[in-house]
This record gives C-alpha cells, sequence and structure tokens, in this order.
C-alpha cells in the first residue's frame, strides 16, 4: 500500500512510502483490540475507591432494643447496614483492576488498529519537522495546513522531539508520541494518524516481530 507524502504545508512532495502489508494490511482481530483497549482503561483507574463499613463506623455498641417481644426484626448495633448512618453493606473496596496480556497478542492489536485507519484512509504520512522553539502556535499552523485543527489526531514521532511535543501539548484533541509509545487505543481514539516518515522504520520493526 502506497501512500504520499506531504510537506508541513500539506502538499504532496511527489514521493510515496510503502507500507508494510505485515503492519498496515492485515486481517484485524476485533477480540484482540478489544482486549488491549480494555487493559489500557483498566490500567488508568485508580482502584483508590473505599466506602466504610460497619466495623469502621463511629457509634454505640449497645444492643438497641430487645431481642424478643418488639414485632420487628432482631437488632444487635446502630452501625448495622440497615439504618440510617450505619455502615455499607457490600462497598467498594480498594484493588487492582489491572491484567496482563501477552506481547503477540498486543502486538496483533496494535497492526489490527493500524490496518482498520489505513483502510479508513485516516493515516497521513509528513516529512520530519522540528521547531527551533516550542512553541504552540507554529504546530497549530502546521494542524491548520492538514486540515487537522477541528479533529482529533494523533502524530507520530520516529524519535523523541522534545519541541514538537511541548508546541502541542497545550492543545485538546492532538497527542504526539513516540513510534513505542504507541497504543492501540490511542490509535483509535484519533480521528487522523499522522505519521513521520522517519517514524515508519521504527513502527514496522517493533510490529513485525
Amino acid at each position: 500500500m502506497k501512500v504520499a507524502v506531504l510537506d508541513i504545508n500539506g502538499k504532496d512532495t511527489g514521493r510515496k512510502v510503502e507500507l508494510s502489508k505485515d503492519v498496515f494490511g492485515i486481517e484485524p482481530n476485533n477480540h484482540a483490540v478489544y482486549l488491549d483497549v480494555k487493559q489500557y482503561l483498566a490500567n488508568q483507574r485508580q482502584g483508590t475507591h473505599k466506602a466504610k463499613e460497619r466495623a469502621e463506623i463511629s457509634g454505640s455498641t449497645r444492643k438497641i432494643k430487645k431481642q424478643k417481644g418488639t414485632g420487628t426484626a432482631r437488632a444487635g448495633s446502630i452501625k448495622s447496614g440497615v439504618f440510617k448512618g450505619g455502615g455499607r453493606m457490600f462497598g467498594p473496596r480498594p484493588r487492582n483492576y489491572s491484567f496482563k496480556l501477552n506481547k503477540n497478542l498486543k502486538r496483533l492489536a496494535r497492526k489490527s488498529a493500524l490496518t482498520m485507519k489505513a483502510n479508513d484512509k485516516a493515516i497521513v504520512v509528513i516529512e520530519d519537522l522540528n521547531f527551533d522553539t516550542p512553541k504552540t502556535k507554529n504546530f497549530t499552523s502546521v494542524l491548520k495546513t492538514l486540515g487537522l485543527n477541528d479533529k482529533k489526531s494523533l502524530f507520530v514521532l520516529g524519535e523523541p522531539n522534545n519541541n514538537v511535543y511541548l508546541s502541542s501539548r497545550n492543545l485538546k484533541g492532538t497527542e504526539v508520541v513516540s513510534n513505542s509509545s504507541l497504543s492501540t487505543y490511542k490509535i483509535l481514539n484519533a480521528n487522523s494518524v499522522v505519521l513521520f516518515e522517519g517514524s515508519l522504520e521504527g513502527i514496522e520493526s517493533n510490529l513485525s516481530k
């Protein structure tokens, strides 16, 4: 699959790059994608939720009424969950939501996500760029020339570039990552995936193993 290489002004440079069929042209595996996205979202959860149970509630421990003869259910503590101000029954406890997936499945999920974007013609390849200083205005102009200023976009760098990253950090709906930080969730969450020309080799090398 050949894709035209654009410059930072959104114009065709006249060059084309070949996207590997092993990465951008496989049969997508929806279940692998589902599991990888589920793991990503689970890892974002802090798991610090906590409700007080009856043993943690402040209150008297005396028996609040006699055992028999009241015509109602027996009750031994005001801290019981059936009373107002009592402990929470079966409430949330701190827990770790993360789970493991093997590397081959995660690799398959990322290739499936990239293939889906390629099939939707949502992958753009542009020349490598660099800014002399971090400046949001510079990155905004790139988005406008590519027609992405009103869309969610994911820019993938070949190598970490601090000036480009800092220039995009304040822009809502735009994210810049290096090819080693590429995830299935980030690929699918973007309307367009913009690959810098220098990132292609690293992406194909990482996912072709």
